[in-house]
């Protein structure tokens, strides 16, 4: 299938371009070819990270130039209105007898009157790019108070109880003991989690007051809770 594109080194070129390769690895086929190497050389400069589609194609295209050259053939790219890069040897264009045997409704002219479908889809690749990404969980800074049995409570022990809980997206911090009255202390101890990972409610009533840490630990509670 035959490409037409209308000045890639422009800012409009540049626009549609982008569009076009928004669900395209390649100008045309599924591997880098001749035809990559035509526009290629037709866009004078990096493209701005503005053109993300562009830009994604543009550096793989030079990064395979640079490793290993494209030999592929491809199906036909014309592009029309720039002049080429200097300096960057353009591969000839499909044969024009070969393109003229092929028919008119199979080529593409990304610089022709839309039809109703094709506005349509640009809108839905569109409303695809500018769909926000699903953003990194969030973190919280939760500070508890571990209370023990009694006076004869062998703090440390009951320190590395509770610091012995492990699991994906929990990391025990700073701690201190704190009098608390008849000679009984309490353990301080902060602790960072990731939000969708670890549920504070479950590592107290699962681990910090269940067996058999709770042979140390007499109640847990939540001193402070913030957001990272």
């Amino acid at each position: 299938m035959a490409v037409t594109l209308y000045s890639p080194d422009s800012d409009a070129g540049l626009k549609k371009l982008d569009e076009y390769l928004l669900t395209r690895s390649y100008i045309t086929g599924y591997q880098a070819s001749k035809d990559d190497l035509t526009v290629y050389a037709a866009i004078p400069k990096p493209p701005s990270a503005e053109y993300v589609n562009v830009s994604r194609w543009y550096n793989h295209i030079d990064a395979l130039l640079r490793i290993s050259g494209v030999t592929a053939e491809g199906s036909g790219v014309t592009v029309e209105g720039c002049a080429p890069a200097p300096g960057v040897a353009t591969p000839p264009l499909a044969d024009s007898k070969a393109s003229s045997a092929v028919d008119d409704d199979d080529d593409i002219d990304l610089f022709g009157e839309e039809t109703e479908e094709e506005k349509a889809a640009a809108e839905a690749r569109a409303a695809v790019a500018k769909k926000p990404s699903k953003k990194e969980s969030g973190k919280s800074s939760v500070l508890l108070d571990v209370k023990p049995w009694d006076d004869e409570t062998d703090m440390v022990k009951l320190e590395e109880a509770v610091r012995s809980v492990q699991m994906e997206g929990l990391l025990w911090g700073a701690s201190k003991l704190v009098p608390v009255g008849y000679g009984i202390k309490k353990l301080q101890i902060m602790m960072t989690i990731v939000d969708d990972l670890v549920s504070v409610d479950n590592v107290i009533e699962e681990h910090l007051t269940a067996e058999p840490i709770n042979e140390y630990v007499q109640s847990c509670d939540i001193v402070a809770f913030n957001k990272i």
